[in-house]
């Protein structure tokens, strides 16, 4: 009977507990065992090993977090740590692993891959910074909890003429404030990928107030500046009444949506098909709406970049 592992790493994404779910139901279908690894790749050094069954993955795909928790861990960094944590993998009689996390969680797969362990990765993070998938896992559900916020954020930006600047996450990816910032139609967004000029923005806040409009939203990834900084710097040049929101982790949280459900669930549930066919180092993709899995390396070798069509687009709405 085979036996395969799953764990959850880095930053928790809504959706990894529907992968979670995916993976036990189908290691299922081929009489396999599934151990659970807690608290990730340091569980991974402790033997937090858990027996997984399907009562076990009842209920969860609705929630948010992992089931599995995450946790970081500087031993693993280590090639001690590594070498330690492939024994661990061998001694209790594991086959293979899947891994749910983003490139960082990858890199540790691949790196147990070259202590003989074979390792199959289900791309879970919100900033959807993972290349050659269109969408990771958690994604959509940051992006409508950001919408969602903006909406509320418009409606007392409204009441009181205010301008707001809205931080989201985003350290060195985007796409979080980008695909919110054109579906909640912020004024301005900035993003790490694409210099900005606050003299523009603030040009533009004027020619908006000179057009009648009341309020403003301008959204900011906080890889860019401080909101802080930026909002008292708008301030000082327009003059506007400003105020600042820093939606931080609010934006992990929260019930994923369908489409994030049903991303996870078909992900995980081909990382096991592959993982069972004898594929031993391979990232799991989502592109034009098939899945499918291609090499650590490719993965490593390549970017994902910001379609500056959507920022353009999401520029020309705003006036």
């Amino acid at each position: 009977m085979p036996k395969i592992a799953v764990l959850t790493s880095g930053g928790d994404a809504p959706g990894m507990n529907a992968a979670i779910r995916a993976v036990v139901h189908q290691a299922a279908v081929h009489e396999a065992r599934v151990v659970g690894i807690k608290h990730g790749f340091e569980g991974l050094l402790k033997r937090e090993f858990v027996d997984m069954d399907l009562g076990s993955v009842d209920d969860i795909i609705q929630h948010g977090g992992t089931v599995l928790r995450s946790a970081r861990s500087d031993r693993f960094r280590t090639a001690v740590g590594q070498e330690e944590a492939a024994a661990n993998l061998k001694e209790a009689g594991i086959d293979g692993v899947i891994v749910i996390g983003g490139e960082g969680s990858y890199r540790g797969g691949a790196a147990l891959t070259t202590k003989g362990i074979a390792v199959i990765g289900v791309p879970g993070t919100i900033d959807n910074d993972i290349p050659c998938t269109d969408y990771t896992i958690g994604f959509d559900t940051a992006v409508n909890t950001v919408v969602d916020a903006m909406n509320k954020i418009r409606d007392t930006a409204t009441a009181h003429e205010r301008a707001f600047v809205v931080e989201v996450m985003g350290r060195a990816s985007g796409h979080i404030a980008l695909m919110a910032g054109l579906a909640g139609g912020a004024e301005s967004i900035l993003i790490p990928e694409i210099p900005f000029d606050l003299d523009d923005v603030c040009r533009r806040l004027k020619w908006s107030a000179e057009r009648g409009k009341v309020h403003s939203i301008i959204l900011v990834a906080e890889g860019v500046a401080s909101a802080y900084a930026i909002g008292e710097e708008m301030k000082k040049r327009t003059g506007f009444d400003t105020r600042v929101s820093v939606l931080g982790h609010l934006q992990r949280g929260g019930a994923p949506t369908a489409f994030d459900r049903i991303l996870a669930s078909r992900l995980a549930a081909q990382a096991v098909e592959v993982l069972l066919e004898g594929e031993n180092q391979a990232a799991m993709c989502y592109r034009a709406g098939q899945v499918e899995a291609i090499p650590f390396s490719q993965v490593f070798a390549t970017t994902k970049d910001i379609d500056r069509s959507l920022y353009d687009l999401a520029a020309v709405l705003a006036m």
